[in-house]
């Protein structure tokens, strides 16, 4: 790696992979599916941070257990040496060989090979830093919360220097707040259900490149009942037509592309001349 967010948007859509590549055997969020992903063209990786009942920290989406482990437990309760027995099942339901990756895991084995994205960082801010300055990667971060005054006060205590993104719906004043706090901010995660939310229009991205800010725009879908994009989503494009997801997002020039489906979104973007700037 030798460039910045910043310098990769202005040659190319940013491609974010949202947990990894993950399906049949291979479970998400973990060190397999995010080498997937970057096989597949993704420029950053999206990882969940949580810590056990020892502090230390694992890559897991807190809540998911039962899905992803097939099990009603709770890995915040448990110590370190017990969430290294545990393994992921596949989509079957059927155990596999693959483990919890610890934080130290991922950082060391993607350092200097992508970009990463942190979420969860505000519940443990301080021994993620501390990880994340261990690793020497902070070039490769960035970090995204709720625009909360809690929230931000958090990044501007323990990571004014990363690489920083709101988590918005609406504005409310919060691009020109952030502009005026000791906090990297680089740009919105913004998540609209219509065209014309305000956040999720043209002007508003026109708005946040003028001021030298990105846009992030979501094809990932959680839950068919809770847009993020007005629609342009992995499923438009996978099931219906392309120009109407991955190509909509494009068009109207967000800078990232957070997606489930990374190679046949690169594709698309590819073959029409949308990714690259």
């Amino acid at each position: 790696m030798n460039c910045t967010l910043r310098e990769l948007a202005e040659e190319k859509i940013i491609i974010v992979a949202h947990r990894g590549v993950f399906g049949g055997n291979i479970p998400c969020n973990n060190i397999a599916a995010y080498d997937i992903a970057l096989k597949h063209g993704a420029d950053m990786i999206e990882i969940d941070v949580t810590k056990s009942a020892d502090n230390e920290l694992f890559i897991f989406h807190p809540g998911m257990e039962r899905a992803h482990l097939g099990m009603d437990i709770d890995i915040r309760k448990m110590n370190a040496a017990e969430v290294r027995e545990l393994r992921y099942v596949n989509y079957d339901r059927v155990a596999t060989d693959i483990t919890i990756n610890t934080l130290d895991d991922v950082f060391e084995h993607f350092k200097g090979r992508c970009f990463i994205n942190v979420d969860k960082f505000g519940d443990n801010p301080e021994l993620i830093i501390e990880k994340i300055k261990h690793h020497n990667i902070k070039d490769q971060i960035l970090l995204k919360t709720s625009p909360k005054p809690e929230q931000l006060d958090i990044i501007e205590r323990y990571a004014p220097d990363i690489p920083f993104m709101p988590i918005i719906s609406t504005d409310d004043g919060i691009h020109e707040h952030l502009q005026q706090r000791n906090i990297n901010y680089i740009g919105s995660e913004v998540l609209f259900k219509t065209e014309n939310c305000q956040v999720g229009s043209e002007k508003y991205v026109e708005m946040l490149h003028r001021d030298g800010k990105l846009a992030w725009a979501n094809a990932i879908v959680y839950d068919y009942k809770a847009v993020l994009t007005a629609g342009h989503s992995d499923d438009k494009s996978l099931m219906s037509d392309p120009a109407d997801g991955w190509g909509w997002i494009a068009d109207h020039n967000f800078d990232f592309i957070q997606t489930d489906w990374v190679m046949p979104c690169v594709h698309y973007l590819k073959e029409t001349g949308k990714l690259y700037k």
